[in-house]
C-alpha cells in the first residue's frame, strides 16, 4: 500500500514536469536565437537614387542578396516612381539569410546605412496567432517571412526556398503618410530588413527606392 500512496504523490509532480517541458522546449527555440545573435554589419548596398525594379547587394556577412518588384499580372509593367494607395507589387529576393527572419514594406530611407529603415508603411506585421494555409496570396502594407515553425504560428509567411534563401512578399500599398512620416516628403523604399528576432543587425536591409504620385 505505501508503494501506491508514494506513486499517487509522485503523479502530480511527473505531470506538472513533463507540462514544464512542453512549454520551455518552444519558448527556448524562440528565445535562445535572439539572446545569442551577433550582428552581422552591413548590407553593402550602394546609394540608390532613380527607381530601378532591381538591386543587389554584397553584406559584410559575404551573401549577396537581389530583390526585385513586378507588377501582379505577368507582361505588366511597375512604376514605383508613382505609387497610389491600393497598388499591388510582388516583391521577390534571393540570398537572403533563411535562419532570420525579414519584413518587407515601405519605409522611410534612413539618413545612414547603420540605422534602422522607418517609419514603415503599415508598420509591422501583425504577430497574433492565425493559420495561414500553405501557398495562400494575402496582400498587405507589410509581410513578414520567416520559416520559423513558432513564428509561422503568428503570421509568418515561409521562405519559397531556405538553401538560396529566396522568397516571395505580396504588397498592398498603404497610405503615404501616417506618424512620423510622408512618403511624398521623405525618400522612401521597398525595404527588407530583419524582423524582431535580429531588430538591431542591418546585413539585410536592402532596399528599392519608390515614390508616390501627387
Amino acid at each position: 500500500m505505501a508503494g501506491v500512496r508514494n506513486r499517487r504523490r509522485a503523479l502530480p509532480w511527473i505531470v506538472a514536469g513533463a507540462v514544464l517541458i512542453v512549454l520551455l522546449v518552444p519558448i527556448s527555440i524562440v528565445v535562445v536565437p535572439i539572446l545569442t545573435h551577433v550582428n552581422q554589419g552591413s548590407a553593402g548596398q550602394d546609394p540608390v537614387e532613380d527607381f530601378p525594379l532591381e538591386v543587389s547587394a554584397t553584406g559584410d556577412d559575404g551573401r549577396t542578396r537581389e530583390l526585385q518588384v513586378h507588377a501582379v499580372q505577368p507582361g505588366e509593367t511597375v512604376d514605383t516612381s508613382a505609387l497610389t494607395p491600393g497598388d499591388r507589387l510582388v516583391v521577390s529576393g534571393t540570398g537572403y539569410d533563411a535562419s532570420r527572419g525579414i519584413y518587407v514594406a515601405i519605409c522611410v530611407i534612413p539618413d545612414a546605412p547603420t540605422e534602422k529603415p522607418g517609419p514603415c508603411v503599415g508598420g509591422v506585421p501583425a504577430q497574433e496567432e492565425s493559420e495561414v494555409a500553405e501557398g495562400t496570396v494575402q496582400f498587405a502594407p507589410s509581410n513578414w517571412i520567416n520559416d520559423d515553425w513558432a513564428w509561422r504560428l503568428f503570421g509568418a509567411r515561409s521562405y519559397d526556398d531556405v538553401a538560396t534563401g529566396t522568397f516571395t512578399a505580396y504588397l498592398e500599398v498603404g497610405e503615404a503618410s501616417g506618424e512620423g512620416f510622408d512618403c511624398r516628403v521623405d525618400r522612401c523604399a521597398i525595404y527588407t530588413r530583419n524582423d524582431h528576432t535580429a531588430l538591431s543587425d542591418r546585413v539585410q536591409d536592402v532596399y528599392l527606392p519608390v515614390a508616390f504620385a501627387e
